[in-house]
């Protein structure tokens, strides 16, 4: 099982918005150095939205051959549309990832027995562990605990990414899907309380910016020592703050580039962060001692 902090990777940009490949390598060994646990590639922070199907398939072949195997390597892969999933989850098994993590189908609103088809279509066409990707502020579609139970029984879906920040479904999935059932949170700000709770980790955005303190707390969390893992989040909580003061991943590609790691580039229709924001997220990043 892939556990930890679980770093949600921004693509980096050049400032016309061309993805930047050497940013990316550097981006990757700063993350192993740090002690991330594990990396997403082009996940919903990688701006999976806008990157074409040929770029997306890059940064994924990219990271795998630059993390050469030193820590796990999920690729996001999910769509609103299931050929294209199983097209994309295909693509990224050939090219070595080690899981895939797919996003419930947005705009299109299925019932939840479309999600659990969608799903188990997909599981059944590729043969590599499939992380479920729950978020319904971002897509306008719950996958309801009951839903996550009956794919849980689909022998290569593994896990899922709860990103609603409701904490009492912690245990609702945890009782419908047993204990070798992967739980990640996708919410920062709860992320200390969901692995307290006995969640497996956290695919977070927080963790581009102050990777080391991240996996601190969430090891912290995971291992019960509540004391400590609730010391360290309130360090990092400013910044599970601040970077949601515009839409992800707008400020956290601002901090990144503040630290120096990539240029100043984002791709419409997202825009760069708004003066009025900066200084809340320059707080937010010494407070958690980042540099």
């Amino acid at each position: 099982m892939i556990q930890g902090s679980i770093v949600a990777l921004v693509t980096p940009m050049k400032a016309d918005g061309t993805v930047d490949g050497d940013s990316l390598k550097k981006l990757v060994e700063f993350h192993i150095d740090q002690g991330t646990d594990a990396l997403v590639a082009v996940g919903t922070t990688g701006e999976s939205a806008t990157l074409s199907e040929t770029e997306h398939c890059q940064v994924i072949k990219q990271v795998v051959a630059q993390v050469d195997g030193r820590i796990p390597v999920i690729a996001g892969t999910g769509a609103n549309s299931t050929s294209e999933a199983i097209d994309l989850t295909r693509k990224a098994k050939d090219a070595g990832a080690d899981a895939c993590l797919l996003v419930t189908p947005y705009y299109n609103k299925p019932t939840q027995e479309g999600l659990y088809q969608h799903f188990k279509t997909i599981a059944e066409a590729v043969d590599i562990p499939q992380i479920l990707y729950n978020v319904p502020g971002r897509t306008a579609c719950d996958m309801l605990p009951e839903t996550i139970g009956r794919l849980a029984k689909i022998s290569n879906i593994v896990g899922v990414k709860e990103a609603t920040g409701e904490l009492q479904r912690v245990r609702q999935i945890r009782k419908l899907c047993g204990n070798d059932f992967a739980l990640y949170t996708g919410d920062d700000a709860s992320s200390c309380e969901f692995c307290l709770l006995g969640g497996n980790g956290s695919i977070t955005v927080t963790g581009n910016v102050a990777p080391k303190l991240v996996h601190e707390m969430i090891e912290a969390a995971m291992n019960g020592n509540q004391v400590l893992a609730e010391s360290l989040d309130e360090k990092l909580m400013a910044l599970h703050q601040a970077l949601f003061l515009q839409s992800n991943p707008i400020p956290v590609k601002w901090a990144v580039a503040e630290m120096g790691l990539m240029e100043k580039g984002i791709r419409l229709p997202l825009t760069w962060l708004s003066d009025k924001y900066q200084p809340a997220v320059k707080d937010a990043m010494k407070q958690a001692h980042v540099k």
